[in-house]
């Protein structure tokens, strides 16, 4: 698994412990005793300060850009990204361009911010990003140009699969114009469905809030004679944190993720399931991720927003009609509360887990463009961070196992049977 390198790395690191290229990290750690033939497997770059650097720091200038949707954690990866570039290697200047891709473009971004000490030294205390964002790619040309112009050597994308093949595309058009350009990223998507990185940064502090709103999910129901309170959460493809906060909440009744198809009719299906369970407890509490029973829906799948994704139609009401219609043909009173905290989860400052893992994720990331490395992001993975190809991120997306560990933990916290059919 190589890394592509800008070019011969010649210039003394002002780090004192540095590790080399050779360094691996599987993707797979666990090995079958009982196999005839050692597993295939493939290995990572290890991340982390090189002893020889590709660009001489006073002589560079570095761009940070954050796209996409927010994520608990984007101000600490930016403030960390500018403190290890400034203090530990002293880079001429780090511009911070505005509003995402849009903001490489002079004709549709403001000036870049040019960040300073001052400029970061709170910004981790704040959600969102000090940066803005927006969904879109850029024309590359003209991004080239720009970048070119301003002198940026190295550019920081902090976003989402999306984001980081146009950052390589970026790289390609550089490399073209003969300019010295490396391009790393950082993943950020709160839903955590990055391959080959175990967890991404603003994934747990979005469980724990999700989990708050649980409780008072569960407040709601349980207050109330055949209560029903209905959760949706974010998860277009993957269901981690409907999972994640169900097994933190221990509340939860029901949960419904994309990777598990449902069928709402018939004995066995969700809603005779779910009329038991009312019946029985005089109330419940359903998750249900926001890409689940896209079947039902017959949705769209060639229909894709700005960031080329499907454009998901809405689980939530349409949930919430078919449990009321179902209650209401079984002449069954019930209280329905439909809550939609999406926004909320992903919008709120990073808690102290996601907070370590955007300072170690953005330092890994200074090194590596400081290396020249270009055409990567940084991941964690086995609890060590390496360099992942971009490319890699467009095979597949990281999903919940139906037969794995953590989605058992839900079935035995909620007590819910393995499919409705």
């Amino acid at each position: 698994m190589k890394i592509t390198a800008l070019g011969e790395a010649r210039i003394p690191s002002p780090i004192r412990r540095t590790i080399g290229d050779e360094l691996r990290v599987p993707a797979t750690i666990i090995r079958d005793l009982k196999a005839q033939a050692p597993t295939e497997d493939l290995l990572f770059e290890m991340a982390g300060p090189r002893a020889k650097l590709y660009f001489e720091p006073m002589q560079t200038r570095a761009g940070i850009v954050t796209c996409g949707g927010l994520c608990p954690g984007l101000n600490n990866v930016i403030r960390s990204l500018f403190l290890e570039l400034h203090h530990t290697y002293g880079i001429q200047e780090v511009l911070g361009f505005r509003e995402g891709y849009q903001g490489l473009d002079p004709q549709r971004g403001a000036e870049p911010i040019v960040l300073t000490p001052e400029f970061v030294d709170d910004i981790h205390k704040e959600g969102g990003t000090v940066l803005g964002t927006s969904r879109g790619p850029v024309d590359t040309g003209i991004a080239v140009d720009n970048l070119i112009r301003r002198g940026v050597n190295i550019l920081f994308t902090i976003g989402g699969d999306g984001t980081q093949r146009g950052g390589n595309d970026l790289f390609q058009e550089a490399k073209k114009r003969g300019h010295a350009l490396a391009v790393v990223g950082i993943p950020k998507t709160v839903d955590n469905d990055v391959a080959f990185v175990s967890r991404t940064f603003g994934y747990l502090t979005a469980v724990e809030e999700a989990a708050k709103v649980l409780t008072c999910a569960h407040t709601e129901a349980h207050s109330v004679q055949n209560g029903i309170s209905l959760v949706k959460l974010m998860g277009r493809h993957a269901g981690f944190i409907a999972g994640g906060a169900t097994i933190a909440s221990q509340d939860v009744n029901f949960c419904l993720i994309p990777e598990v198809p449902f069928k709402l009719e018939g004995e066995r299906g969700f809603l005779a399931v779910l009329q038991k369970r009312v019946q029985r407890r005089g109330h419940a509490v359903i998750v249900v991720a926001e890409g689940a029973g896209q079947d039902l829906l017959q949705a769209n799948l060639d229909e894709r927003d700005a960031s080329g994704n499907v454009r998901l139609k809405d689980i939530g009401p349409f949930l919430r009609e078919k449990i009321e219609a179902h209650f209401k043909a079984v002449q069954i009173p019930v209280t329905l509360r439909y809550f939609d905290p999406s926004y909320i989860i992903r919008s709120v400052p990073a808690d102290a887990e996601d907070s370590i893992l955007c300072d170690l994720l953005a330092r890994h990331a200074a090194h590596a463009g400081m290396a020249g490395k270009t055409g990567l992001v940084i991941g964690l993975l086995h609890d060590q961070f390496i360099h992942v190809p971009i490319e890699m991120l467009a095979r597949e997306k990281k999903r919940v196992d139906p037969n794995g560990p953590s989605w058992h933990a839900v079935l035995a916290a909620t007590g819910q049977p393995e499919k409705f059919e």
